[in-house]
């Protein structure tokens, strides 16, 4: 069962990546590394090809998914909320059940509680073009602006720029995106010189992400290459386990929801599995087109570049951002007997994050 959720997920995952993109939120990296500028009214085209305009700054926000919670607290605008999903999936936001929005499973937006709160705007991160929700909140009058499906890093911080903007939180968003952009660099530049081994990352039912998708930039930045990419798959794609084999991956990544990772059983003859060289990254900050996906990028340098890891977070420190042990906290099963050291990271400010892409997803499914 827990297999088959996995295969509707990346399957929807696919389809939703054919959204038709905003001309405000593309995924270039001159649009992610704009300022915000808050300015109203706010007016942009969202991903389902919709004028959207905000005529003044907003001051009631509903955040649809679990993403758009994130994004909204990250760039310090959770007092506008007054609706969003609460449950597993925002735990760590703390956020008062009164804003619950869902049908009691933190993920499934139901239409009239929205309707309801009638906020200034939606937000609505990841949701296919023609969702019946969406459907429902435009026909009752509601401002509604729909995310793209973000197929990159770049991406994913153009949706934070964005969201600062329609909201009118351009200070938070900036702060945002410069600690991003700040912990990038420096994990790049530590890991500029070191091996990339090849590794494959086992999303379960057999898909992996190859190129275009946010998690092969993951893998990259954190020093790896993507077997899938290396395969010749683009977008989340299924991967027979006769071409895993055959590729004989160095390492393994895969959510930590799952006890071990979700390969076929051919797959655990592989150098990666005989090695133990298994990393569990939390799910939630693999999954997440959010400023937070940093974190998936230290925790995978932190199994399988310890040394790199531990420069970076001394230079991090020395340039007095602190440390941050909530990013890697050394749960991740590396399994080559090295020591990461004991030095993290700095976050980004909550030390956790949502899976909302494959939480908002598996909510389609259920719905379909």
């Amino acid at each position: 069962m827990r297999n088959t959720l996995i295969v509707l997920v990346a399957a929807l995952t696919a389809l939703a990546a054919f959204a038709p993109a905003a001309a405000a939120g593309g995924t270039t990296a001159t649009a992610a590394q704009m300022d915000p500028t808050c300015e109203f009214p706010f007016e942009g085209t969202d991903a389902t090809g919709e004028t959207v305009t905000v005529e003044e700054e907003p001051e009631s926000v509903v955040a649809l998914q679990p993403s758009d919670a994130q994004v909204m607290y990250e760039i310090g605008a959770e007092e506008k909320v007054t609706g969003m999903p609460v449950g597993q999936y925002t735990d760590y936001l703390e956020a008062d059940e009164s804003l619950d929005i869902t049908e009691d499973d933190g993920v499934t937006p139901v239409a009239e509680e929205v309707i309801d709160r009638d906020p200034d705007v939606v937000l609505a991160a990841n949701a296919l073009q023609g969702d019946d929700v969406i459907d429902q909140l435009r026909e009752a009058g509601l401002t509604v602006y729909v995310f793209p499906t973000e197929q990159s890093l770049d991406g994913v911080a153009e949706n934070v720029r964005l969201t600062g903007e329609i909201v009118g939180e351009c200070e938070g968003a900036q702060e945002s995106l410069e600690g991003m952009n700040d912990r990038l660099a420096v994990i790049e530049e530590a890991v500029s010189d070191v091996d990339r081994p090849l590794a494959y990352y086992a999303m379960g039912g057999g898909f992996t992400a190859g190129e275009g998708t946010f998690q092969h930039e993951i893998l990259t930045t954190a020093g790896l290459e993507n077997l899938g990419a290396e395969a010749g798959l683009e977008g989340w794609a299924e991967i027979s386990a006769e071409t895993v084999v055959e590729e004989d991956p160095e390492w393994i990544v895969y959510g930590d929801s799952a006890e071990e990772p979700p390969v076929a059983e051919a797959v655990r003859g592989t150098t990666a599995y005989q090695e133990d060289r298994l990393v569990a990254v939390d799910d939630q900050f693999m999954s997440q087109p959010g400023p937070l996906v940093v974190e998936a990028i230290e925790q995978i340098v932190q199994a399988v570049h310890p040394d790199a890891y531990a420069d970076a977070a001394e230079q991090l420190e020395d340039d007095g951002n602190g440390t941050n042990d909530a990013g890697a906290d050394g749960s991740n099963d590396s399994g080559d007997g090295s020591d990461a050291g004991g030095d993290s990271i700095p976050g980004l400010g909550v030390p956790a994050a949502v899976a909302a892409l494959v939480a908002a997803l598996a909510g389609l499914a259920r719905r379909r």
